[in-house]
C-alpha cells in the first residue's frame, strides 16, 4: 500500500534547478520526462522515493 506520489528528483547541469516529477507521469511526458522545465536539459538523476522533508527544495512538473 502506498501513502502518495512516487516521485523521481532532478538537478539540472546548466542552471541548478532542482525539480521532481510524480512517476505516474512518464507516460504522459515521454521523453521529456527528466528534462529541466526551464533549460529543456535532461536533469541529473539525484534520487527517488516519496515526498520527504527536503521536497519542498524541488519544483514538482506537471506535465
Amino acid at each position: 500500500m502506498t501513502w502518495g506520489a512516487f516521485y523521481m528528483y532532478y538537478a539540472c547541469p546548466k542552471c541548478g534547478k532542482k525539480f521532481k516529477y510524480a512517476i505516474d507521469l512518464l507516460d504522459v511526458a515521454g521523453e521529456q520526462f527528466g528534462q529541466c522545465p526551464n533549460c529543456k536539459l535532461e536533469g541529473t538523476f539525484i534520487k527517488e522515493g516519496p515526498n520527504t522533508p527536503d521536497s519542498l527544495e524541488y519544483e514538482e512538473v506537471d506535465e
